[in-house]
């Protein structure tokens, strides 16, 4: 791929690498494309457990290229649809993966950056990291990621952030759970990811995909008849499958540090 590294390791951890540095990984529409494909990919391959989304360079993402947005503007609105559906599209794969995903966040998040971050399952971020929802600035907003920002830090934060555009910190960001760990220096967000890759590796991830599933059709408000159904029979439909069979079974003796389907 041009705009992209893809690497898995041995324990399945798939690592997809933004490598624009020179325009701080900002996002045309040749990388969307190669983003989808990658995390297509890695959801289709089954030695793959985790995926880690990451930035090469000083900055994660600066959101879109500005060079695309302008091609952007002088196009027609039939264009620009198509254009931001693959956008639509690619978020929601990533966001609707089954496996679990990790955004790792140096320097600048911005604009469709702060989306990518929003759309993994777990972020962390160096506490030098600044974010911004940033696309008020240039007089356009934040209408594809928004629903995956609300998700992720309210209606009324989401909101703030897209009026104001400001640029807030990672403190901050953690504050309002756009993130779940900060770092003090770049150096250490390996060592911090490799913490969390951990907890994730000991899960079962056929009861991973089951809870992305089920909490994909669930939102804050009563839990009706409807929702009460869904969540029983989801648990029976589970419970009586060889993972979770596996599972109660390695709390007999010592559980493994790593789920390995079938051997557990």
């Amino acid at each position: 791929m041009e705009t992209l590294t893809i690497a898995v390791d041995a324990r399945g951890v798939a690592r997809i690498t933004m490598t624009r540095p020179e325009v701080f990984n900002a996002f045309n529409e040749l990388m969307i494309s190669e983003l989808g494909q990658a995390v297509q990919h890695a959801q289709a391959d089954p030695a793959v457990r985790v995926l880690v989304l990451a930035g090469a360079g000083k900055a994660f993402s600066a959101g879109a290229d500005i060079e695309w947005m302008r091609r952007a503007a002088a196009a027609s609105q039939e264009a620009n649809l198509a254009d931001a559906r693959r956008f639509a599209e690619m978020l929601q794969r990533l966001a609707a993966c089954p496996k679990p995903t990790v955004a790792r966040i140096q320097g600048l998040a911005l604009g469709g950056g702060v989306g990518l971050a929003c759309a993994c399952d777990i972020a962390l971020a160096s506490r030098e990291t600044k974010f911004a929802v940033s696309e008020a600035r240039f007089g356009i907003l934040p209408a594809v990621i928004g629903p995956y920002l609300v998700n992720a830090v309210g209606l009324r934060q989401a909101r703030r952030l897209a009026l104001t555009a400001s640029r807030i910190s990672a403190d901050e960001a953690l504050q309002i759970g756009l993130l779940q760990q900060v770092v003090d220096t770049p150096d250490d967000l390996d060592l911090a990811l490799d913490a969390w890759v951990g907890e994730l590796l000991a899960c079962g991830p056929g009861a991973q995909a089951e809870i992305k599933a089920l909490m994909a059709q669930l939102e804050v408000g009563p839990v009706t008849s409807e929702v009460r159904e869904l969540t029983a029979q989801t648990i029976a439909r589970v419970r009586s499958g060889d993972e979770a069979r596996e599972g109660f079974a390695a709390f007999v003796g010592k559980r493994p540090a790593a789920w390995v389907p079938g051997k557990n």
